[in-house]
């Protein structure tokens, strides 16, 4: 068995991701995209990607898919691929188009298209082909992060130390403490003094949190605000007073989730008694008016067959 499946493992590994027709483009040719920043990839967890050229009449286009463990990495590829230039799309819910392509996350998948825009039918021909596709939530940490001064698609999902120290090289990652299970959303502000960075890392607990807090506030020029398990942070910042106003945007909004048993009816002891006598109750009517219509029947019987009863009982006389 195991010779077998080690046989079958070149085939896995060489399936297509990708469908070999998107509307009536047909798939020519199928390769491995070129990968930069392998480490990068490796801590967002890609597992396998594939680039495919698709052609119709002499148009052509090029599609991309990356497949990633979960929908954090493909999130937190997308904000890192994503061309600067690129405008929303409402193709998906993350999605960034340009003039000539589009860009989305599907689940764990990170989708682009270059040289054509597919239309929804199109589109969805294509996602609905993918694999392996976890529809689990969204990381909520990027909800934190302001609106207000941020700058386009200058926002980077960190899940490591090698995009710590690509993104905000002025965190060590011992202090960010990715091995207390850290995550961290990056986002880069707009102030008439200057543009600034803003780094909010989130903790499994708010304990956590606490603990790093000052850990925080020892790095040069840092500007530190806790707020439950998340600590956000600006870095010598041009506007102080913008500063400010940035952190005290971020505040974290805890959701509480209560099981509780409610008590049915099923569950009140009188109730139960009460349906148990009206069961009694029924079935006493029931018995009550079949006995006197089988008695009705054996009168009529008896009547019509002038008194000789036909269901009567043989006895014998015996003395």
């Amino acid at each position: 068995m195991k010779f077998f499946t080690v046989l079958l493992l070149p085939l896995l590994a060489s399936a297509a991701i990708l469908p070999d027709t998107i509307g009536a483009f047909k798939r020519t040719a199928t390769s491995q995209p070129s990968i930069s920043d392998r480490q990068i990839w490796d801590e967002y967890a890609l597992k396998a990607s594939e680039s495919a050229t698709y052609e119709n009449d002499g148009e052509k286009f090029t599609a991309v898919a990356y497949r990633m463990q979960d929908p954090t990495g493909a999130l937190a590829a997308f904000q890192w691929q994503r061309p600067a230039g690129a405008t929303a799309s409402t193709a998906a819910k993350l999605a960034v188009e340009t003039k000539t392509g589009l860009m989305l996350v599907y689940g764990n998948y990170l989708l682009t298209f270059d040289g054509y825009k597919p239309s929804k039918p199109e589109l969805d021909t294509a996602l609905n082909a993918l694999q392996n596709v976890d529809n689990s939530s969204l990381p909520v940490l990027a909800s934190y992060l302001p609106s207000d001064g941020l700058q386009a698609n200058s926002e980077r999902y960190v899940t490591g130390p090698v995009a710590l120290q690509r993104f905000l090289p002025a965190v060590p990652p011992s202090v960010a403490g990715f091995h207390f299970g850290a995550e961290a959303q990056l986002g880069t502000f707009h102030s008439e003094k200057g543009d600034m960075p803003l780094a909010i890392f989130n903790y499994p607990t708010p304990q956590i949190a606490m603990q790093q807090g000052p850990v925080f506030e020892k790095l040069p020029g840092a500007v530190v605000k806790r707020s439950g398990p998340m600590i956000a942070v600006v870095f010598s910042p041009p506007d102080p007073n913008y500063a400010e106003h940035l952190l005290a945007q971020v505040r974290y909004q805890a959701e509480i989730t209560r099981d509780e048993y409610v008590p049915t009816l099923r569950d009140n002891p009188g109730v139960l008694l009460s349906n148990a006598f009206m069961l009694i109750g029924i079935l006493l009517g029931l018995a009550i008016v079949s006995g006197v219509f089988f008695g009705a029947i054996r009168g009529f019987r008896r009547k019509v067959s002038k008194g000789q009863d036909a269901d009567g009982l043989i006895s014998l006389d015996i003395q």
